[in-house]
C-alpha cells in the first residue's frame, strides 16, 4: 500500500506580503497526498482559502495543527525570511519535511543554523526557486552544457529594478538570479561588487531602517556585482532603482528581471515582462558570435514539456491570477515540479535539486556583495565571517 503523505499549509494573510509565489497550490493533484490542514490567523474568506490550497481544515494556530493533523510535509508560503527559522524548527522537531519560500533566511547565521537542525532532524527542506523546476531554465542549462553558445563567458543578471531597485531587490528578487547562476555554473570563487546610494559608496550607517518588506539587513539603491565562477565564466548581478519605470519598460512591457549568458558561439536569454497574459518572455538565443549588443537576432528557441508525475491529476490553469498565484503558469508547474521532488528526495534520501544549501549559497552571494562593496576589495567565498557586513 503506498503511504499517504499528509501536507500541512501555513499561509498567513493577515500579514503583508508581495508576490507571492502560488506554494500553496504545490501539492494539489499529486498522488498520494491528502492537504489535512491550512493555517492562517485571518479567518476572512475560508472557503475560498481553502478551495484554493485544496485543504480540509483550517486553523489559526501553527503548533495546534502541527499537534493535532501530524503532517508529514509542512508548506511555508511567508517571503519574509525572519519567520523561517522559528517554523523551520517548530516542524523540524515534530520530524516534518518543508517545501519554505525564498530568501531562506535574513543572514548567514539563520541559514546555518537551519541546515544545522535539518541535518540533526535528518529532515529534507525543498526551496521555493522555482527557476531550477522551470522547463525553460532547464533547457537554458541544458543547452549551455552541450555548447550550443559555445564556451559560457558572462552571464547578465538583474532584478526587478522597481522602487525595491538596489539593495532591496538584490535579496527579495536577486536571490532567483544569484541561484539561477550557482544552479548553471556552480558555487562561486569570489566576488567583487560597487554597492552605492545617492551615487556614492555605501557605509554601514546606510543601513536601511524600513523596506517594503521585512528582509533584514539591507542598504544601497545601487547594486553592481561580478563573480568569478569555475572555468572562468564572469556572472554580473545589477539593480538600480527605479529602471522599471522607464519609457522603454512601459512601451514594451519587457522588466529587467532575468539571465542573458553569453558565450562564444551566441547568446540565449530568458527575461520576464509586465504584461499580465504574457508574463514571461520565451526562450531566446542568438547564433552570432561577439558581443550581444553588434546586431544580435534572437529566435525563440521551442520548448516540449516531457516530465511528467505519474497519477497526478492535470494541473489547473485557471488558477493564475487567482488567490496569490502568480499569471505565470510556469510557477505553478515549477511548484507542481518541487513538490513532487521533495516527496522522491524523502524516499530516495537524497537532496532536493532546490535545497537549503544551495539557498544558503545564495544568502552567502548577498553578503559577499555586502563585504566587497564595504571594503573595496575582493572577496573569496565560503565566507569566513559569517556575520552580516551590515550589521554592527
Amino acid at each position: 500500500m503506498s503511504k499517504i503523505w499528509k501536507v500541512g499549509i501555513v499561509m498567513d494573510s493577515s500579514r503583508m506580503m508581495l508576490g507571492l509565489h502560488g506554494l500553496h497550490n504545490a501539492f494539489r493533484g499529486l498522488p498520494d497526498v491528502d492537504v489535512v490542514a491550512h493555517v492562517d490567523s485571518n479567518t476572512e474568506n475560508l472557503a475560498a482559502k481553502l478551495d484554493s490550497s485544496g485543504a480540509r481544515r483550517h486553523y489559526s494556530d501553527y503548533i495546534e495543527m502541527l499537534e493535532k493533523e501530524k503532517p508529514d510535509i509542512v508548506v511555508l508560503c511567508s517571503r519574509h525570511p525572519c519567520d523561517h527559522l522559528p517554523l523551520i524548527s517548530t516542524a523540524a522537531e515534530r520530524g516534518c519535511h518543508i517545501y519554505c519560500e525564498k530568501p531562506l533566511a535574513a543572514n548567514l547565521p539563520e541559514a546555518d543554523e537551519i541546515v544545522k537542525i535539518a541535518e540533526q532532524r535528518q529532515i529534507k527542506i525543498c526551496m521555493a526557486h522555482p527557476a531550477r523546476y522551470d522547463l525553460a531554465f532547464l533547457a537554458m542549462k541544458k543547452m549551455i552544457e552541450v555548447g550550443e553558445i559555445g564556451t559560457p563567458l558572462t552571464a547578465y543578471g538583474r532584478g526587478k529594478c522597481d522602487h525595491r531597485g538596489g539593495g532591496e531587490d538584490m535579496i527579495v528578487l536577486g536571490t532567483h538570479i544569484l541561484d539561477l547562476q550557482t544552479f548553471i555554473f556552480g558555487a562561486p570563487e569570489c566576488v567583487m561588487a560597487d554597492v552605492t546610494l545617492k551615487n556614492r559608496p555605501i557605509v554601514k550607517a546606510d543601513r536601511e531602517e524600513k523596506t517594503v518588506e521585512p528582509i533584514g539587513p539591507s542598504a544601497g539603491d545601487s547594486v553592481f556585482a561580478s563573480f568569478r565562477f569555475p572555468n572562468g565564466v564572469r556572472g554580473i548581478f545589477e539593480s538600480r532603482r527605479g529602471l522599471a519605470g522607464s519609457e522603454s519598460v512601459q512601451r514594451t512591457g519587457i522588466v529587467n528581471m532575468g539571465l542573458c549568458v553569453v558565450g562564444t558561439k551566441g547568446a540565449i536569454s530568458m527575461r520576464f515582462k509586465d504584461f499580465p497574459a504574457r508574463p514571461v518572455e520565451k526562450l531566446r538565443i542568438s547564433r552570432r558570435p561577439g558581443p550581444v549588443e553588434d546586431s544580435s537576432s534572437f529566435e525563440e528557441v521551442p520548448v516540449r514539456e516531457e516530465r511528467s508525475i505519474p497519477g497526478a491529476e492535470p494541473l489547473d490553469y485557471s488558477r493564475c491570477g487567482r488567490m496569490d498565484v502568480p499569471e505565470a503558469g510556469f510557477f505553478l508547474e515549477a511548484n507542481r515540479f518541487a513538490a513532487w521532488d521533495l516527496i522522491c528526495s524523502i524516499m530516495e534520501d537524497r537532496q532536493p535539486v532546490s535545497n537549503i544549501y544551495n539557498a544558503r549559497l545564495a544568502q552567502e552571494m548577498i553578503q559577499g556583495i555586502y563585504a566587497s562593496g564595504l571594503s573595496g576589495s575582493v572577496v573569496k567565498f565560503p565566507l569566513a565571517e559569517r556575520t552580516h557586513p551590515l550589521d554592527d
